[in-house]
């Protein structure tokens, strides 16, 4: 589809006549087969809930299968909580699913279904997408199965807040219409492959959608099948950031005019065998310049469990580095 456009701007480039009706054939055609391409691997997911001794439907939302043998992809605020998952085929077959793992910190979860056969999608890369781009989301708003809207992507590399508090990073931003319902289904690219996953919307505007990036749904499902959750570490310090005075930020050259300022610390914890105090004021993390809590949980990756990381703090006017290893949430 894209060589389609690509020749109706050689012939514009040439000053040949390019009529409004083929550039919108083309569109159309686009979207058809990216529509036609995906449609058959996304479900519909209905979640139950136990109240007062008996499950009770609970709210719906969308996925897509991913692998050939059940497992699917969607958003954790879809299935988190559930007692009970139903998960509809555009065939119409349904199948009780299992949950394998969720992540509220991205707002991804792992499914899997017992049935056969099945279409998987075609995973894409994030990474190789432009602003700009014609993308098409497929999902089931208010439970009208498999609707298609289009749009383009509007901008990359946004950060959202998930549910647990934690930012999203490499959030993509597009106009393609989403409602409720369409958490969870995939935001596709005109080839028909998934570059990422519908999450949330913006309800008082109009044209302002996000999607979390394919690449990292792919890690998440990936530490999903193998441990049932994503590894993270901790340090074990409770905190908030604090702005620095500038004399101090000026004195020790620090890159940043903010940390994140130590207000408890867990008895037993890594921070604590370290000799990190409540008071102290954490500004670098490793190499990194630390600004705020989420600079601090970005690095607090499963990469640096178990290894040792100097950390610098400010205490009482005084730079200090000190050495925590941090361990496995």
């Amino acid at each position: 589809m894209e060589n389609q456009f690509a020749s109706y701007e050689t012939r514009a480039a040439k000053d040949i006549p390019v009529r409004d009706e083929d550039l919108l054939d083309a569109y159309s055609r686009a979207v058809v087969h990216a529509a036609e391409t995906t449609s058959p691997s996304v479900v519909l997911i209905g979640v139950s809930k136990t109240r007062a001794g008996r499950l009770a439907p609970a709210g719906s939302g969308s996925g897509f299968i991913f692998t050939p043998d059940g497992y699917i992809l969607t958003n954790s605020h879809v299935v988190n909580g559930a007692d009970a998952i139903d998960v509809t085929l555009t065939d119409g077959r349904h199948s009780n699913a299992e949950l394998i793992g969720d992540d509220p910190d991205t707002d991804l979860a792992l499914i899997r279904i017992d049935a056969t056969p099945l279409t998987p999608v075609a995973l894409g890369d994030s990474q190789a997408i432009r602003p700009g781009q014609l993308v098409i989301a497929i999902g089931n708003p208010y439970g009208f199965q498999c609707s298609v809207t289009a749009g383009v992507i509007s901008a990359l590399g946004r950060t959202l807040r998930s549910q647990s508090g934690r930012l999203i990073d490499n959030v993509i931003q597009t106009d393609a219409a989403l409602n409720p319902g369409n958490s969870g289904g995939p935001l596709v690219n005109t080839r028909g492959e998934v570059i990422g996953v519908n999450t949330a919307m913006i309800a008082p505007a109009q044209g302002i959608s996000f999607a979390t990036a394919i690449n990292t749904a792919k890690d998440v499902a990936s530490q999903l099948l193998r441990f049932g959750r994503v590894r993270r570490s901790v340090i074990g310090i409770a905190g908030q950031m604090v702005m620095l005075p500038r004399r101090v930020t000026r004195y020790h050259g620090l890159e940043t005019e903010s940390g994140v300022l130590i207000s408890d610390i867990t008895p037993g914890g890594a921070a604590q065998r370290a000799g990190l105090l409540a008071g102290d004021v954490i500004v670098a993390f490793g190499e990194h310049a630390i600004a705020g809590l989420d600079d601090l949980l970005r690095r607090l990756t499963e990469k640096v469990v178990g290894i040792p990381t100097p950390v610098t703090v400010i205490r009482r006017s005084e730079r200090r580095v000190l050495s925590v290893t941090p361990e496995d949430r």
